[in-house]
């Protein structure tokens, strides 16, 4: 019994450790032969509509080639036996990308206002009230009061005190469902009328401009712009990336993040693009024209995951906000786990300038490029908290997966 308990816990440790190594997704180039080795006990059939499947293992090197983008599906078993994952095989385009390392002041904005708590307060006759209290909740957005659209935070408290103690209508967005709530406001002790919440309507913060594409497209961050309070990534109405000067450094410790300190000029001249999508894989938009001129740096080809390996790399960054270079890294491991996309590449500062100079890696740093054999491979989105030369990084092809 103690046997076949063991041996069950055994092909269950296998069973995960292939799962964990075995990619959900992977992307080839059209027109180049890749040569694929995953050395995994996994094969199946490799399937495209309307063509005959065909046989494939993943215990050994193989070959792929196809001519034109196209897509295709891999089912693959464990030891040929065991349903393991169905895998995505994309042909894309080859692709080229400048890439930016420039710090960049980020200005969002968010649809309605966001809900981040609730709470209560005393009103006016000296008696504590929670009026939204079970009708909102973190998360949520206010679009509307009464059937009239609320743009702002501004807004809504303006819009609050006119309503006064009357009867208000809240049409709210709750994930993917929009409904109405009703509730009414209590006149506190200083006069205001209030609901009970916290909201926000905006946010603001200094992040890297990761690249910029052939048509003026860019990206940044590595990952989505979350609220603080809520952690839910925050749904944008607009935003607009901004040029920053770099005014300070504070260098990363055990336990204790370093920060990119930058003065942000909110101006319309100094604007370097705008926003258009918040996303877990980073913020997308559209640059100003001719930023990629002003930035002097070449496009480079695009690395899809099977072109990264363990060892040296570089990232390019800028520590002053102006002129940006190379430093020393080493990619250290390397995972393909869908749940987490912006923690699949584990990097170590090994460039002991940047060490001196900021401790490895700080906040402000999100969106730096990873470079390896010439190629754009990803960009750092994370930081140990105990480790300040050492963090987290996005594969390019995922940030580029929309």
């Amino acid at each position: 019994m103690a046997m076949g308990n063991a041996l069950c816990l055994l092909l269950c440790a296998v069973y995960l450790s292939v799962w964990q190594r075995t990619p959900d997704r992977i992307k080839l180039r059209a027109g180049e032969r890749e040569e694929m080795d995953f050395s995994l006990p996994a094969s199946g059939l490799l399937r495209c509509s309307g063509r005959e499947a065909i046989p494939v293992s993943l215990s050994r090197p193989f070959t792929f080639y196809a001519d034109t983008t196209d897509r295709y599906e891999m089912d693959l078993r464990l030891f040929g036996v065991v349903p393991l994952k169905n895998v995505e095989v994309q042909v894309i385009e080859n692709r080229s990308v400048i890439p930016a390392g420039i710090p960049i002041g980020i200005y969002v904005k968010t649809e309605g206002v966001l809900v981040v708590g609730t709470g209560e307060f005393t009103g006016y006759d000296g008696i504590k009230y929670s009026p939204a209290r079970s009708i909102l909740r973190s998360g949520d957005y206010i679009l509307k009061m009464n059937g009239e659209e609320i743009t702002g935070k501004k807004m809504f408290m303006q819009r609050l005190q006119s309503v006064g103690e009357d009867a208000l209508v809240l049409t709210i967005r709750r994930e993917d469902e929009i409904f109405d709530v009703k509730t009414a406001a209590v006149e506190d002790q200083g006069g205001t009328y209030k609901i009970g919440i916290w909201i926000r309507d905006n946010a603001q913060g200094v992040g890297t401009l990761t690249y910029i594409d052939e048509n003026g497209g860019f990206g940044a961050l590595g990952h989505g712009i979350n609220d603080m309070d809520t952690n839910e990534l925050m749904e944008l109405e607009e935003g607009t990336l901004y040029r920053t000067q770099v005014i300070g450094i504070r260098k990363g410790e055990a336990g204790n993040p370093g920060e990119l300190t930058g003065l942000i000029d909110y101006s319309q001249e100094q604007a370097l693009g705008s926003i258009e999508r918040n996303e877990e894989r980073g913020i997308f938009g559209i640059c100003r024209e001719g930023l990629s001129q002003e930035l002097a740096l070449s496009p480079i080809p695009i690395g899809l995951k099977q072109d990264a390996r363990l060892g040296d790399a570089e990232i390019l960054c800028s520590l002053d906000g102006e002129r940006v270079r190379l430093y020393d890294v080493e990619i250290v491991d390397i995972t393909y786990d869908r749940e987490h996309i912006n923690r699949e590449i584990v990097l170590k500062i090994t460039d002991e300038e940047l060490i001196e100079e900021t401790g490895g890696i700080i906040q402000g740093m999100s969106g730096v490029p990873i470079l390896q054999d010439g190629r754009l491979i990803g960009a750092v989105t994370h930081v140990f908290v105990q480790d300040a030369t050492m963090g987290y990084g996005i594969f390019m092809e995922e940030m580029l997966a929309g």
